[in-house]
Formats: C-alpha cells, sequence, structure tokens
C-alpha cells in the first residue's frame, strides 16, 4: 500500500495532528516502512502452523476452585445501619 503526502496530511487532519511539511514527509516514510513490513510478512506462508496466545510454550497454575474465606455476612450487616430481609435498606434517591 503506498500512501500519498495528501493521505498523510488527511490523516493527520482526522486526528486532529497538526504537522508541518518536514514532518509529513518524515511521517509518510515512517508509514510506507511499516506498510512494507506488514506486506513482508502477509507474504510468509503460514499453512500448517497452529495460532498461539503466547509466544512460549507456557502454563499458569492453577488452583482448585474452593472457597477460602468464611461467610462474615452476619457480622457485616450488624454494623450496617438498615438491613431487610438480608439486604441492606438505602435511602430513595430517585422520586
Amino acid at each position: 500500500m503506498v500512501l500519498s503526502l495528501e493521505d498523510v496530511r488527511h490523516i493527520a487532519h482526522l486526528a486532529r495532528i497538526e504537522l508541518t511539511a518536514a514532518e509529513a514527509i518524515d511521517l509518510q516514510r515512517k508509514l510506507a516502512g511499516i506498510f512494507d513490513m506488514v506486506g513482508e510478512m502477509r507474504a510468509v506462508d503460514t499453512t500448517g502452523i497452529v495460532p498461539m496466545s503466547h509466544a512460549q510454550d507456557v502454563m499458569l497454575r492453577l488452583r482448585e476452585d474452593v472457597v477460602t474465606e468464611s461467610d462474615m455476612h452476619a457480622a457485616y450487616q450488624q454494623c450496617a445501619p438498615a438491613v431487610e430481609h438480608d439486604l441492606y435498606m438505602v435511602p430513595r434517591v430517585i422520586e
């Protein structure tokens, strides 16, 4: 893909970035390099290669899914200003 200088200025305008003429030329050169690299990567044959989620073959250590904390429900509700049917009561905000 080839970006013209006008394309670079248009993209900068859309992004609300103010560029000088020298900055626009430099940005055009850098973007062309990025597009060339993407083109090279697209040219690589990846048939038969399995996608991976990580660059290294690592596994996260998993722990057993069990409750590790005690139920403090009653203790928390003892200091609440208003509780009804195990629910915290709060003042009405919208009338």
